[in-house]
């Protein structure tokens, strides 16, 4: 079988013979129907029936794996793909390290593992539910499509899970699947597992820094999977990664766009000075002080999603060879961490310190400090775009201390530089640091849709390039 190609003949796209595994194939295709209701509830509202230039994967190969066409997204071929199997695999860290791979579930790690992959599972169709009324305030079809490539592949992303689950965890397994089904984002009674997920998602910019931040999460948790001893996880996270690096591009992309065009509109105006923020909005753009607590938002709240950074079940995952931390195989070290420490920041005397602490025990802020460096990376060309215009502002990621829910500072309050403050200093200056309800009102009237072929809101630079090369007046979506 070349593992390479993707068998499209049967109802379920798969590379992994599922014509060959007659339990899981019926599993599945039971499983389907449910999850095409569940697509036509929660999916983008009021476009189920437009033609899509989409792009469908149709190798695992690096190189040429996917083809574009137009396609109705109920009508998209999701499927199980699953990067080529290595041979001789090990189990690269923990108490494992050096042993085959696994290509069962080792039956000590059984609930462990199932936990790993639900939750993970569980991130995927809350985002498209929280994204499912933007496709209606598009600022373009070039945008209204990226929205939608990024749900259709969001909802793979589910049935990558889905697969794991049936196929390794019986009845277990089969029960978590449907309940993937049946939680709802922001839902009171049946939410989804994860706080950031349950956030709405109300705007562009806001959907934007969600692609750019919380999405930058999801690779740094599949890129910590795509470590594990347990190789079909393994496998399946290292192609989701594939796809999984469009939704930043989106993010990074539309933030800078959104950047560039108020930058331009300042410049046009004649307004040097960033912080006349009713003179700029008067421009229908997004000033920068507003960009800026938006950032401030979502960095926040997806930091809440690394949870605890002194973690006991980070630590027995890793210790168990099931995640490892963030590109695991290029790390110098044991890849043991029995006896390594780790700096962990920590309220100390009322003070924001380094403690240092068991390496083990602090997995969860290793990989946060991944992530802010990663994050970083792409807040620096923000910048570069703002310097360039000569305007004297520059976007930062706040303090990790800053507006956090979980962990360490869940019970303090700080402000973005990681000063300490009072309830009530927090109260009176909030609106510094976060969006209010005016900036609320202020984004969401600019959400006016803009569906003519080739044509940008006001609000938002075009693209430097198309998606597949298409020219700037190409019909990306074809409304119905």
């Amino acid at each position: 079988m070349n593992i390479a190609a993707v068998d499209y003949d049967g109802l379920i796209p798969n590379n992994v013979a599922l014509g060959q595994d007659p339990r899981v194939k019926r599993a599945l295709e039971k499983w389907h129907p449910g999850y095409l209701n569940w697509w036509n509830d929660m999916g983008p509202e009021g476009f189920q029936e437009s033609l899509v230039y989409l792009r469908t994967a149709v190798s695992v190969d690096p190189k040429g794996w996917a083809k574009f066409d137009y396609v109705r997204m109920p009508e998209y071929r999701w499927g199980v793909l699953l990067a080529p199997q290595m041979e001789g695999r090990k189990v690269n860290f923990g108490t494992h390290k050096g042993e085959a791979a696994w290509q069962e579930v080792p039956g000590e790690y059984r609930a462990m593992l199932r936990r790993l992959v639900v939750i993970q599972g569980d991130t995927e169709p809350a985002s498209v539910e929280q994204q499912r009324h933007l496709g209606k305030t598009a600022p373009s079809l070039y945008d209204m499509r990226n929205l939608f490539q990024v749900n259709v592949e969001e909802g793979r992303h589910l049935w990558a899970m889905v697969y794991l689950l049936q196929k390794y965890f019986g009845t277990d397994g089969r029960e978590e699947a449907e309940a993937l089904l049946q939680r709802r984002s922001g839902d009171p009674d049946t939410p989804r597992m994860l706080g950031a997920f349950n956030e709405k998602t109300p705007d562009w910019l806001s959907f934007f820094m969600f692609t750019y931040f919380t999405d930058r999460d999801g690779k740094m948790q599949l890129e910590a999977l795509a470590q594990s001893g347990f190789d079909p996880l393994s496998r399946t996270c290292r192609f989701m990664l594939t796809e999984e690096a469009h939704h930043m591009f989106v993010g990074e992309t539309g933030v800078t766009r959104v950047v560039q065009r108020t930058c331009e509109a300042m410049k046009q105006a004649g307004i040097t000075d960033p912080n006349e923020i009713e003179k700029v909005r008067k421009l229908g753009v997004i000033d920068l002080p507003t960009i800026q607590k938006k950032a401030n938002l979502h960095f926040s709240l997806t930091l809440d999603l690394f949870g605890n950074e002194i973690s006991t079940n980070a630590a027995n995952a890793f210790h168990a060879g099931l995640k490892g931390r963030y590109r695991e195989d290029r790390l110098k070290d044991d890849h043991q961490l029995e006896s390594g420490t780790y700096p962990v920041l920590r309220l100390i005397d009322g003070k924001i310190q380094n403690e240092d602490s068991p390496a083990l025990s602090a997995l969860n802020m290793r990989l946060r400090d991944d992530y802010v460096v990663d994050c970083n990376a792409g807040v620096g060309r923000w910048n570069k775009v703002i310097e360039g215009f000569g305007i004297p502002f520059e976007i930062k990621l706040p303090h990790v201390a800053f507006h956090r829910h979980i962990g360490e500072f869940s019970n303090i309050k700080a402000d973005v530089n990681g000063h300490l403050m009072s309830d009530e200093q927090w109260t009176k200056r909030r609106g510094e640091f976060l969006p209010t309800d005016g900036d609320r009102d202020f984004i969401e009237s600019l959400m006016q849709p803009q569906m003519e072929i080739g044509k940008f809101a006001s609000w938002i630079a075009p693209p430097r390039v198309g998606i597949d090369n298409k020219p700037g007046d190409f019909e990306y979506v074809k409304i119905a």
